[in-house]
């Protein structure tokens, strides 16, 4: 039995998801992979930090955290300063590094996840922006450091989009990919089309939810859906490539309107993201289709998502994923932390 040291940097939604996940899943870890673990910190943006050496209690962390009260009572060292004296200091194997997106420059991540390699760390994030900015530099960092930088939740929260490619497609190249991979556009273009609403009252609904944010520029104006393209042309692709990269055209132009002449049609618009290898390199959008029944994306309604690979060696290949959320994400970081720790 081995027992690894895990720390918390963000615990939000999702991070709480995990929490409950790894709970759950204790005795099976025990029992399958031989694999233990004890909490030695979390740190949060607004309910504080704690750092325990030998281990916290985690369901009293959640009890706490859902109560919005702080976590500092919980730890036997003084409380971080800021997520980086955090990674620097919490004593840790493995990091679950969950701050905020930056889209312009994946800071602070890129920096939480470089010192936390660099200490001898397994790091594995659902954040965008270090995958796109430093994918290289982490990864090549993670490999002399005997580590491994995971980030499978990164695109589609817990479904097999990285590893897909790097454990069970070998040799294959990828040519090019489309899908949505928007959940919060997908919803509120789909509330727009069966419940009738105006693009105003769809969005306020997907806020009332819990799925768009206070401010949804990010997902309505393609921000959100350029980044997850940027970090499959990164990954899977091999080209370094930005947000800004990427051709891009949100949904806030699509009237009630349009989408029930569409309807009428029988088509769906859809906020669709594509990217396709060429002489010159890359190009890749981000822009509302129409798209009709004979497209796998049809069917694809709510918070789902889809992406179709196209290889040099398969025909097509989609993978599709229905009614994501926090412990969909929470999966696909647990399948990190595995795939880390087995794999070495």
């Amino acid at each position: 039995m081995t027992t690894y040291r895990l720390a918390f940097l963000g615990f939000g939604n999702v991070g709480q998801a995990l929490a409950r996940l790894l709970l759950s899943k204790r005795a099976d870890l025990c029992a399958r992979y031989g694999i233990n673990f004890i909490v030695t910190g979390i740190a949060t943006g607004s309910h504080g930090s704690a750092i325990a050496p030998d281990g916290l209690d985690l369901e009293t962390a959640l009890a706490l955290a859902s109560q919005g009260q702080s976590l500092e009572s919980l730890s036997s060292e003084p409380p971080a300063k800021d997520g980086l004296d955090f990674v620097r200091r919490v004593p840790a194997d493995v990091l679950f590094e969950n701050t905020p997106v930056n889209y312009e420059t994946g800071e602070p991540a890129v920096s939480h996840i470089r010192t936390a390699l660099a200490r001898g760390m397994h790091v594995a994030t659902a954040n965008k922006g270090p995958v796109v900015h430093a994918y290289q530099e982490l990864t090549a960092l993670a490999a002399r450091k005997k580590r491994r930088f995971f980030f499978e939740s990164a695109v589609m929260d817990g479904a097999p989009i990285f590893s897909l490619f790097r454990e069970t497609l070998p040799a294959a190249n990828l040519q090019a990919f489309s899908g949505i991979l928007n959940s919060t556009t997908n919803l509120i273009l789909t509330r727009m089309e069966t419940e009738g609403e105006s693009f105003d009252q769809a969005v306020a609904y997907a806020q009332s939810i819990g799925i768009a944010e206070t401010d949804p520029s990010g997902d309505v104006d393609g921000w959100d859906a350029a980044i997850k393209v940027a970090a499959l042309v990164t990954v899977l692709m091999g080209v370094p490539f930005k947000p800004q990269d990427v051709r891009r055209e949100g949904i806030r132009g699509i009237t009630a309107e349009q989408v029930q002449v569409a309807k009428a049609q029988g088509k769906r618009w859809k906020l669709v993201c594509q990217a396709r290898r060429t002489e010159e390199g890359v190009e890749a959008q981000v822009a509302p289709q129409l798209v009709g029944p004979e497209s796998p994306l049809y069917g694809v309604a709510g918070t789902s998502s889809i992406v179709t690979f196209e290889t040099d060696v398969l025909g097509s290949l989609s993978v599709r994923e229905d009614d994501p959320g926090p412990h969909t994400t929470a999966y696909g970081l647990l399948a990190d932390f595995l795939n880390a720790v087995r794999t070495l």
